[in-house]
């Protein structure tokens, strides 16, 4: 097991061929963005390469996978797992290639380092950065390669507004602008058009917020009634844990989101200054960044609400 240079990665991926890329469980716009980043890099390396389908991808992200996927059938040589830290961020399918998979490329200090070689940069915004530093040892990116890479860094640092921008990946975004990409129909896709669902849901998550510490934390609730009452789908929950983070003097924000009856998906935003969140969701056996992690609990509503505040307090009083 080595931990590798994004060069090192680089001149690995030019040596292999018939190439898996694994997503993480319920993908985000970096994983995807890097996912398809690669896949279209390799390919124009000549290599054999497909991205593992995973039903549970919204409808936000699958334009950027058309003509990616793998086909039924395929049997890859290598695999290659983007923005997963952890053995329990890998979907249904993904889970049969657990134990075989030979690179990891990853921007998370949660990393478990589970592949046979990792190419980690925690302190990167996205992990489209390590992408694109990867694909530029190559040459020159194309616009194809260019725009989902976009999307990756874009999405994970919220369109530069979140505590993880750094001159760097405005540096990267700039690059990746040159390469003449339609940056403005993603930054609307993601950033400022919203379906009159997600308004609704938006209105009804204000109804059931409960505020902490004079109104610098807040938590709110998304419940499987709340989805059913507007037939909401996952492109209209799309980044919605990035909501409460909106309400001004909140610096630490906590979404609940009931994914089956005992089974609820926290996410937590913080400043970093203030409040590690990773370290709270660690405690409930999660991870993530310093300003934002997550944890998946086995348990309702209410006892997950509970869990979570506790460990923000536990997290709080070991500080002092």
């Amino acid at each position: 097991m080595a931990q590798l240079t994004c060069a090192q990665a680089a001149d690995l991926l030019l040596g292999w061929d018939n190439l898996l890329i694994l997503t993480h469980v319920r993908p985000d716009g970096d994983t995807v963005g890097c996912a398809a980043g690669l896949c279209r890099a390799l390919r124009e390396q000549g290599k054999t390469a497909h991205i593992l389908p995973d039903p549970g991808t919204s409808g936000m992200f699958t334009d950027y996978l058309e003509g990616l996927l793998a086909p039924a059938g395929f049997t890859p040589d290598k695999v290659v797992a983007v923005d997963i830290a952890a053995r329990s961020m890998f979907h249904e399918a993904a889970k049969a290639y657990l134990d075989r998979v030979d690179l990891t490329i990853d921007h998370h200090g949660s990393q478990e380092f589970y592949a046979a070689d990792t190419c980690v940069e925690p302190h990167r915004a996205a992990c489209g950065e390590l992408i694109y530093e990867i694909v530029r040892c190559w040459g020159p990116i194309s616009a194809e390669v260019a725009l989902p890479l976009y999307v990756a860094v874009s999405t994970d640092c919220g369109c530069f507004v979140y505590s993880n921008t750094s001159p760097a990946c405005h540096r990267v975004a700039a690059d990746l602008l040159e390469c003449g990409i339609d940056f403005m129909s993603v930054n609307r896709r993601h950033f400022r058009a919203k379906s009159f669902k997600r308004m609704k849901l938006e209105s009804m998550l204000v109804d059931s917020m409960q505020l902490f510490d004079n109104g610098t934390m807040a938590m709110v609730t998304l419940t499987l009634d709340m989805m059913d009452q507007l037939q909401a789908t996952e492109e209209d929950v799309d980044n919605i844990s990035a909501f409460v983070g909106q309400v001004a003097g909140v610096k630490t924000g906590i979404t609940v989101r009931q994914m089956e009856p005992n089974c609820c998906k926290i996410s937590v935003r913080t400043y970093p200054a203030d409040l590690n969140a990773s370290e709270v969701c660690a405690r409930l056996g999660g991870g993530g960044h310093v300003a934002a992690a997550g944890v998946t609990l086995n348990m309702g509503v209410q006892e997950s609400c509970d869990a979570i505040i506790g460990a923000v307090r536990a997290v709080q009083n070991a500080r002092g």
